[in-house]
C-alpha cells in the first residue's frame, strides 16, 4: 500500500495496538500531525501544555496501562523538552517511545532552523535510539523501536524522524518484531542456581526478601505472595516495589531506603540472607557500602545481568524475569515461619511507632494539618485502592509510608531520577491507562509550580485526577537537610506560595484550600466525591520533618528516629 511517511507513522502505531499518544506540534514534525488528523478515531491525541509533560504523561499511561507509552514532539527545543521524562524512564525503567521531528535530511548538520543533534543528547538516557532519513525505514524502525522499549528491562526508545522522511512515499508493510538477533534473550534459571538458592534460603535463620519494581513489572505479584507465605521470609519493599506485595500481610515488615521503616534498614545488618527481587541496590537503599550486610549471603534475582554484583557482591544470581524465580523456587523452599526473627520487626515496628508514626498522624498543634495526617486519610477514605502519583519530596515519603496499599500497580513516583514536576502529567497520563481508577496526584507546592501548565491539558481532556498540594510554603524536603546538617542556614528554599485555588480556576477546575484539622475530612469527602478533575490545596505544617532517616552516606543501622 502507497503512502506518505507520515501516514505510516499513524498505522504502525496502529499495529502496535498504540490508542493514545501526548504530544504537542511544531513544524518538524507538522506532516505527522497532518497525517493525525485522519486518524482520530482509532489513535486519541492529548494535548500537552509542555514537551516534558508529554514524556512524563507517557511514562504514567506505560506504569498504570502495562503498555508502551508514547510521546511526540517537534525538533530542537521540542525534542530536548522531552529529555528529562527519557532520563527518567530510562532509571526507573519504563517503556517510552517517544517520536521526533527533524530537519530535512539534506539539512542535516548545518545549524538549521531548531536542528538538534537529538540522537547524540539521548544515547546516553535511551535502551535505542534512531534516526529515520528515508520514509521506507519507517515501519521496520519503528516495530524495532517498540519490542526494544518493552523486552527485557523496559526502557526508552528515541525515533528521530527527517520532514523529509514524513513527506515521502513508500510501499507500507509492517511486521511485529519479535525478536532481535543482537538482544540476547536470557534463559530460564538453571535447577542448579535455583537450588543452591533454596538452600540458602532453607538453612536460614533470618532471612530478608526485598521486593522491587521489578516484580511490578514481570507481574509477579502472586508469584510473590505464594513464595512469601511458603518460607515464611519478613518481605521489605524499595519505593518503586511498593503495592507489590499487600501492606496489610503479616509477613509485610515495610519500606526500605533513607525514609523507610525502622525495622527493615536496621535489621538489614543482621539478616543472614537476603533476597533482592527485581531492584538493583540503590543508594538510597544501601547506604554505605562498606558496611552494608557484610554478615549476610545475597540472593539476587534481576532481569539485567548489568545489575549483577554492580554495587553489592552477591552469592547466587539468578538472572531472570522474577516471576519465573519466584515460581521456581517456590517448590524448592521449605514451609517455614521464622517467628523468632518477626520478633525483631515487631520490636522495631513498636518503637518506630512510638516515636515517629504517632507523632506524624497527628499535627504538633491541633488547629494544624500534618503531611502524615493527610495521606492516612486518603489510604482510609480511598480504602488503600487507589493509584497514588506523588511528585518528589517529602510529600513522597509521606506517601509512601502512610498510603497502605491494596491493590498491585498503585504508586507511580520519580524514583531513579526524583524528578519535581513528575506528577501532574503523570497522574494525568496513569489516568488516562487506568480510566476505572482513582488516580490521586500528590505534589508539594514547590514540585507543583513546574508544571502546573498542565492543569490546562487535564481540563480540555477533563481527565478525572484528584490533586492534593501539600503546602508548606517549603521546598521541605532541602529545608530538611538544611536543619539537619547545615545549622538551619535556610539557603533559599522558602517559598513565597500563589493562591493555588484561583489558579485552578483559572484553569476551569474546582479547588478548595484546607487550614484546620476539623476541616479536613469534609474537604477530602468533597474533592473524592466530585466528577473530573479536582484540585485541594492543603496547608500543613511549616516545618515538619520526615522521620526515620538514614543520612547520606551512613549506614543503614545508624537510621535516626529523630
Amino acid at each position: 500500500m502507497k503512502m506518505t511517511g507520515a501516514k505510516a507513522i499513524v498505522e504502525s502505531l496502529i499495529q502496535e495496538g498504540v490508542d493514545t499518544v501526548f504530544g504537542y506540534p511544531g513544524g518538524a514534525i507538522m506532516p505527522l500531525y497532518d497525517a493525525l488528523y485522519d486518524y482520530q478515531d482509532k489513535v486519541k491525541h492529548i494535548l500537552v501544555r509542555h514537551e516534558q509533560g508529554a514524556s512524563h504523561a507517557a511514562e504514567g499511561y506505560a506504569r498504570a496501562a502495562g503498555k508502551v507509552g508514547v510521546a511526540i514532539a517537534t525538533s530542537g527545543p521540542g525534542a530536548t523538552n522531552l529529555v528529562t521524562g527519557i532520563a527518567d524512564a530510562m532509571l526507573d525503567s519504563v517503556p517510552i517511545v517517544c517520536i521526533t521531528g527533524q530537519v530535512p535530511a539534506q539539512f542535516l548538520g548545518t545549524d538549521a532552523f531548531q536542528e538538534t543533534d537529538v540522537i547524540g543528547i539521548t544515547m546516553p538516557i535511551t535502551k535505542w535510539n534512531y534516526q529515520v532519513t528515508k520514509a521506507e525505514e519507517i515501519p521496520g524502525i519503528l516495530a524495532k523501536a517498540f519490542f526494544i522499549a518493552n523486552s527485557g528491562r523496559p526502557g526508552p526508545v528515541v525515533v528521530d524522524i527527517t520532514k523529509n522522511a514524513q513527506f515521502d512515499e513508500l510501499d507500507f508493510n509492517y511486521k511485529k518484531v519479535t525478536s532481535i538477533p543482537s538482544i540476547e534473550v536470557l534463559p530460564d534459571p538453571s535447577e542448579e542456581d535455583l537450588a543452591e538458592a533454596a538452600e540458602l534460603i532453607n538453612s536460614s535463620s533470618k532471612p530478608l526478601l526485598f521486593v522491587g519494581h521489578g516484580v511490578l513489572i514481570s507481574k509477579a505479584e502472586e508469584a510473590l505472595r505464594n513464595f512469601v507465605e511458603k518460607s515464611g521470609v519478613p518481605a521489605a519493599s524499595t519505593l518503586l516495589g511498593l503495592s507489590a506485595f499487600p501492606t496489610d500481610h503479616k509477613n509485610y515488615v515495610g519500606m526500605l531506603g533513607m525514609h523507610g521503616n525502622y525495622g527493615p534498614n536496621v535489621l538489614t545488618n543482621q539478616a543472614d540472607l537476603i533476597i533482592a527481587v527485581g531492584m538493583r541496590f540503590d543508594d538510597r537503599v544501601t547506604g554505605n557500602l562498606a558496611s552494608y550486610a557484610k554478615q549476610a549471603k545475597i540472593i539476587h534475582v534481576d532481569i539485567d545481568p548489568a545489575e549483577i554484583n554492580k554495587n553489592v557482591t552477591v552469592d547466587v544470581a539468578l538472572v531472570c524475569e522474577a516471576k519465573k524465580a519466584l515460581e521456581g523456587l517456590l517448590p524448592l523452599v521449605e514451609e517455614n515461619s521464622h517467628s523468632d526473627w518477626f520478633s525483631n520487626f515487631k520490636k522495631c515496628a513498636e518503637e518506630e511507632q512510638a516515636k515517629v508514626i504517632s507523632s506524624d498522624l497527628k499535627p504538633k498543634n491541633a488547629d494544624k494539618i500534618s503531611m502524615g495526617q493527610t495521606i492516612n486519610l486518603l489510604s482510609q477514605k480511598t480504602s488503600g485502592n487507589a493509584i497514588v502519583v506523588p511528585d518528589v519530596g517529602q510529600h513522597q515519603m509521606m506517601s509512601a509510608r502512610y498510603y497502605k496499599f491494596k491493590k498491585s500497580n498503585s504508586f507511580i513516583s520519580s524514583g531513579g531520577l526524583g524528578t519535581m514536576g513528575f506528577s501532574l502529567p503523570a497522574a494525568f497520563g496513569a489516568k488516562v491507562g487506568a480510566p476505572d481508577r482513582e488516580v490521586l496526584a500528590i505534589i508539594g507546592d514547590g514540585s507543583f509550580q513546574m508544571t502546573l501548565q498542565e492543569l490546562a491539558t487535564i481540563r480540555q481532556e477533563n481527565v478525572g485526577v484528584k490533586i492534593i498540594i501539600l503546602n508548606n510554603n517549603y521546598l521541605g524536603m532541602v529545608r530538611q537537610w538544611q536543619e539537619m546538617f547545615f545549622d538551619k542556614r535556610y539557603s533559599f528554599v522558602h517559598m513565597d506560595n500563589p493562591d493555588f485555588v484561583k489558579i485552578s480556576d483559572g484553569f476551569g477546575i474546582p479547588a478548595a484550600r484546607v487550614n484546620a484539622s476539623a476541616e479536613l475530612e469534609a474537604a477530602v469527602d468533597k474533592m473524592l466525591n466530585t466528577d473530573g478533575p479536582y484540585l485541594l490545596e492543603v496547608v500543613v505544617e511549616k516545618e515538619e520533618n520526615v522521620f526515620p532517616m538514614v543520612p547520606s552516606g551512613e549506614s543503614v543501622a545508624n537510621i535516626r528516629l529523630e
